[in-house]
């Protein structure tokens, strides 16, 4: 066996359901799950319709490259949306979901045998990066999150040392779990460091159309065009269907940015055998070209967000986002500490049936301190109405909730 599995950290969700295993739900109340992160909306009907018209696809290979009329959608979406021209037949790649492309990109860009080989990432992070890194045979630093700024990552607090050592930078902005957006000025910093010492920005941005204010996140291409990288050196950018268009099942995406990056990542994927399905093409290409259903899936999310964020925040230190479909609330403590997130959970699944996701399962602990301790993340992904009798549940739980740990 590859000795590498051995250093993989059981999934968060795998290491809540061991945590819940003696957990006896109260059955007076229907089941809410707010842990999971998966869309729940309908499917547009264009979507699947394009699909059933794919169905002639499946008597042949899928180029790992993907069909032309697919790349120029992508290109001519990134064009509308961030105002930056890719070539389509360089600087864009299919990919079947973001989630499988950001593992296997670590494993196209580490040179393991570099002393020290380093993936820099967010903590609280998602947890597909250290995964990544560690099969590379890469070691992870994690990057801090500001409280103060939502969590957001504090670039500034790596010495100059790791930076040297680091060979690919995981950025998620929106981030998962706490929603910050990454402004111009951070960019810069991290062009700036990448120009410095080499390494290469993986840009996960899946859940860039879910937002709350006026304006759009800023996203990692377009923040290299307003500086005047329009090579797009070092910088790739990973974005998903999954959570724009309802389709999780879809399992469809995409990277654009450096040709040359893409280049060896094509050649990565051809022999791994990653080619999109025909089908998948088809409704991909019907997805990418319509923004009507994108806005109306936004308008839901905002009115989820705008009914659970004031009940929650009359009981939680929680507000809104920036943007994606997380809530990262911290949970009470009578010691002045962080709070005890899962015992929380726990006892809010036994005496609630509303299941959340410990914030602890998803970071690392650094020097002893888990950043996600205390917080739980809620994916406000189910529909309106059950969202809303969630966040009641949680509000009257809350109010009676004490901290019994030791």
């Amino acid at each position: 066996m590859n000795p590498l599995l051995a250093r993989l950290h059981p999934y968060p969700f795998e290491r809540w359901r061991e945590l819940t295993r003696d957990v006896v739900p109260n059955p007076a109340l229907a089941a809410i799950s707010l842990g999971i992160g998966e869309p729940r909306h309908a499917t547009p009907a264009l979507i699947e319709e394009a699909l059933m018209r794919g169905l002639g696809g499946l008597s042949k290979y899928p180029s790992t490259l993907g069909e032309p009329a697919l790349r120029e959608a992508i290109a001519g979406w990134l064009q509308r949306r961030y105002g930056v021209a890719m070539d389509a037949g360089t600087q864009v790649l299919p990919v079947t979901g973001s989630r499988e492309a950001l593992f296997a990109f670590a494993q196209t860009v580490i040179d393991p045998t570099r002393p020290g080989a380093t993936v820099v990432c967010p903590n609280p992070f998602y947890q597909i990066y250290e995964g990544a890194a560690l099969l590379a045979g890469a070691q992870t630093a994690f990057v801090p999150g500001d409280p103060a700024r939502n969590f957001a990552a504090v670039w500034d607090a790596v010495d100059e040392a790791t930076w040297a050592r680091t060979q690919l930078l995981y950025v998620c902005s929106p981030g998962n779990p706490t929603g910050a957006v990454m402004p111009l000025a951070e960019w810069q910093r991290l062009f700036e460091l990448s120009d410095r010492h080499g390494f290469v920005i993986a840009s996960d941005e899946c859940y860039s159309e879910i937002f709350f204010g006026d304006e759009a996140p800023l996203g990692s291409l377009q923040a290299a065009q307003a500086l005047g990288r329009n090579d797009f050196r070092r910088l790739v950018a990973f974005t998903s269907l999954s959570k724009r268009s309802n389709v999780p099942g879809l399992r469809s995406g995409f990277v654009a940015g450096d040709a040359a990056l893409l280049k060896s990542f094509l050649l990565y994927r051809t022999y791994h055998g990653s080619a999109m399905s025909p089908l998948v093409q088809a409704a991909s290409i019907a997805a990418w070209n319509d923004e009507a259903h994108v806005v109306a899936n936004r308008a839901r999310y905002r009115a989820k967000f705008a009914g659970v964020t004031p009940l929650l925040a009359s009981v939680l230190d929680v507000k809104l986002p920036d943007a994606a479909f997380y809530l990262w609330a911290g949970v009470p403590s009578a010691s002045g500490q962080p709070g005890d997130d899962i015992g929380y959970a726990r006892a809010l699944l036994a005496q609630y049936n509303v299941q959340v996701l410990p914030g602890s399962l998803l970071a690392r602990a650094v020097d002893g301190v888990n950043p996600g301790q205390g917080r739980v993340r809620l994916a406000l992904v189910a529909a309106e109405d059950e969202c809303l009798e969630a966040a009641r549940r949680i509000a009257q739980f809350t109010t009676a909730y004490t901290d019994t740990r030791p």
